[in-house]
């Protein structure tokens, strides 16, 4: 019996579905307000209070898992959980022992890992791969879920860098989309960053694979380091700038779909979703799924690329990731959780590409004081693709407003 503090989290409820479905029985608590998840919740038939009681952690539980969000030395169900000796465990934590014992797959970057993991899922399920895929966000074509569950023999997660967290993580592949400044709260500078991201590439083991975008300065820095003192990794690029079967030949934005070309395959892909770095997201997906396939020992055919085409094609996204909200009086209304400078910039000039025709307004809300603060001068130059441009208040998130 394991009981979850933070279990309306994304992550939490993905993880909650994850061990459901392994047998264990599940209790969690969380805060009154209401979120996507409470659905997901009711409809596994998990229970869950909407406050934080000592008595909330049942007499038989043997594991409290909580949120990186609640501290355990002031939430009063993980102090309960201290006094009567129970093992205790953060989201990162327990998804890093999932990771252990089987094939394990990490997506990492500072941008594009919800999207490119999402595809990653849409595309082994109609490989009929025996995977649990697990996402930070909710999924389309999960069925509205953040987690795909076809098995465990194989286990694909986005893996997160605030804090390191990934370091928990124990992976037989990693897809690096990116790296840049983030996280200023925690992370000194890009250095720092950039440390982090090496120190993950080096839990691969021997004859581990690295799929990394090309493009990317980050990517290139962290690689670089790596094939000199890690010789016994296997790397494979993608994007323009890729050698091999993976570089990405062509990419256009016409009639409101994304078409790309990879130099290693004699067919078009086509995206229902704007923007080229969904191009890339993509093959990065493309990369990750043909490496797990050829790991089941199967010929990587035409009828297996047209599969993996065909569910590229059908991919419908993930919850606020240039998300159509829905359309009245002739607007438009879009949902985007992107709160970076370059994660902004690509976005509106993707959704300025799919709708030429569309005036773009955008409703801008700037994500932590910490990054705003550090970001500021790059955040006011990302916003050249829109036509008007409203700023609101910075949510906070975990951060106090300092008066600054």
């Amino acid at each position: 019996r394991i009981h979850l503090v933070g279990i309306k989290g994304t992550g939490m409820t993905a993880l909650a579905e994850i061990l459901l479905a392994r047998g264990a029985l599940l209790g969690g608590s969380d805060g009154a307000e209401r979120f996507y998840t409470d659905r997901i919740l009711k409809e596994l038939g998990i229970p869950f209070w909407e406050s934080f009681e000592p008595e909330h952690v049942a007499l038989d539980a043997e594991l409290v898992i909580h949120s990186a969000a609640y501290c355990r030395e002031s939430n009063v169900e993980l102090l309960t959980a201290r006094q009567r000796g129970l093992p205790v465990l953060s989201y990162p934590e327990a998804i890093g022992l999932l990771s252990v014992g089987c094939d394990a797959s990490g997506i990492a970057g500072t941008h594009g890992k919800t999207t490119t993991t999402a595809m990653v899922g849409t595309i082994l399920k109609v490989l009929e791969i025996p995977v649990t895929v697990l996402v930070g966000s909710e999924v389309a074509n999960f069925g509205g879920r953040s987690t795909l569950v076809l098995g465990d023999k194989y286990f694909v997660a986005e893996t997160c860098e605030y804090r390191r967290h990934f370091l928990n993580f124990q992976p037989e592949r990693i897809v690096l989309t990116g790296i840049e400044t983030e996280h200023l709260d925690y992370y000194r500078d890009l250095e720092d960053v950039l440390s982090a991201f090496e120190q993950y590439c080096r839990r691969l083991p021997p004859g581990g694979l690295l799929i990394y975008q090309a493009d990317d300065p980050g990517n290139r820095r962290v690689v670089e380091g790596l094939k000199g003192s890690r010789p016994d990794l296997c790397f494979q690029p993608y994007g323009r700038g890729a050698e091999g079967a993976f570089q990405i030949t062509a990419i256009k934005t016409e009639k409101r779909l994304t078409r790309f070309k990879l130099r290693g395959f004699n067919r078009e892909f086509i995206l229902k979703h704007p923007g080229e770095h969904s191009a890339h997201n993509a093959a990065a997906a493309l990369a990750l799924a043909a490496s797990m396939l050829q790991r089941e020992g199967e010929e990587f055919g035409p009828d297996r690329v047209e599969a993996m085409a065909k569910a590229l094609y059908d991919f419908r996204g993930s919850r606020r990731r240039s998300e159509v909200i829905g359309e009245a009086a002739g607007v438009l209304f879009m949902d985007d959780y992107g709160h970076h400078p370059t994660e902004v910039l690509k976005t509106l000039a993707g959704i300025k590409a799919f709708y030429p025709e569309r005036r773009l307004v955008v409703d801008f809300m700037s994500h932590t004081f910490s990054r705003t603060e550090r970001m500021l001068y790059r955040m006011g130059d990302s916003f050249g693709g829109a036509d008007q441009v409203i700023v609101t208040d910075i949510f906070a998130a975990r951060e106090a407003n300092d008066g600054r």
